[in-house]
């Protein structure tokens, strides 16, 4: 019997299937800024499910691609109004607030997927420190998510560390399983330059299940907590800076039952952090969370 600590899933693409309006590049941000309560009952329908950590909705809030699409004056407001949803929603579960981790989100800063786009480190550091500042205060944990190369990912982790928060990164890998992030870096050179400002945890996110599969024998020798979380994409490399999701299709073989069965194969090679990302509903978390503890195992929050 082991502690597993259980995420929520595919914030985004969850609340775009509850908007019946049109999908727009900052498309949770503008649902959330227009009808907060539909990202409210995301955040309720993953708890519901058995997730013990929430996830700030500030995925695509980054300075960079808020101004991108001329939502720039409304950056500190979506940081804030993130924050206030998911503290209502853990209240309106009627759950402790010691229930439940909120972790803030360090994101990719100008598209997903796309390593050619990022910045450089030093740009990268002040506009995470910008990022960090206005969720700090309110977060448990950072994660800093869908990385796609290192520069960018210590960036992240170092803006955190700044102010004494635990951090987790999570990196996106290549979906062949050839346990490469999408610059090329090979992971286990990432890994091992962990070592120069070390994370509190290290998961690959945001990719095929079977990739996260093949990255958990080279995360298991980081010496660290690690995980993982995956997509139910079909495929993302037809995704474009400004592009919406409208542009990405999901795999039909991934039913919550074949989604837990990979988690289940994490968990057995040490994985102590699972969750769901893009396409992972909280139907698969249901599933995670019966298949974990029906194997024996417990359901924790994450330690901050």
């Amino acid at each position: 019997m082991r502690d597993i600590v259980l995420l929520d899933g595919g914030l985004g693409q969850e609340i775009s299937l509850r908007y019946t309006g049109e999908t727009h590049p900052l498309w949770s941000i503008k649902v959330m800024l227009e009808q907060p309560d539909i990202v409210l009952d995301v955040h309720r329908a993953f708890m519901q499910a058995g997730a013990r950590v929430l996830t700030l909705n500030t995925y695509t809030a980054t300075p960079t691609r808020m101004a991108m699409h001329g939502f720039e004056a409304q950056f500190e407001d979506a940081q804030h109004t993130a924050i206030r949803i998911a503290n209502d929603a853990i209240a309106a579960e009627g759950l402790p607030r010691s229930d439940i981790t909120i972790a803030g989100c360090l994101p990719p800063l100008v598209a997903s997927y796309v390593h050619e786009r990022a910045y450089g480190y030093a740009q990268s550091l002040d506009e995470f420190r910008q990022i960090v500042a206005l969720q700090k205060d309110s977060v448990d944990v950072f994660f800093v998510e869908t990385m796609t190369n290192w520069q960018e990912a210590s960036a992240a982790i170092a803006a955190a560390k700044e102010v004494g928060k635990p951090v987790y990164v999570a990196f996106t890998l290549n979906d062949d399983a050839s346990n490469q992030l999408r610059s090329g870096e090979r992971l286990d050179w990432v890994v091992e330059q962990l070592a120069e400002n070390p994370p509190d945890g290290v998961m690959i996110n945001c990719c095929y299940p079977e990739a996260v599969t093949a990255a958990m024998p080279v995360l298991q020798k980081s010496g660290l907590m690690f995980g993982g979380y995956a997509n139910g994409f079909t495929s993302v490399k037809e995704m474009q800076p400004g592009q919406t999701v409208d542009e990405l299709t999901a795999r039909t073989d991934l039913p919550p039952e074949k989604y837990a069965d990979y988690a289940l194969e994490w968990i057995s090679a040490g994985a102590q952090i699972i969750g769901g990302c893009c396409e992972i509903s909280p139907v698969h978390i249901a599933e995670l969370a019966r298949r974990i503890t029906g194997t024996g195992h417990n359901i924790i929050t994450l330690d901050h």
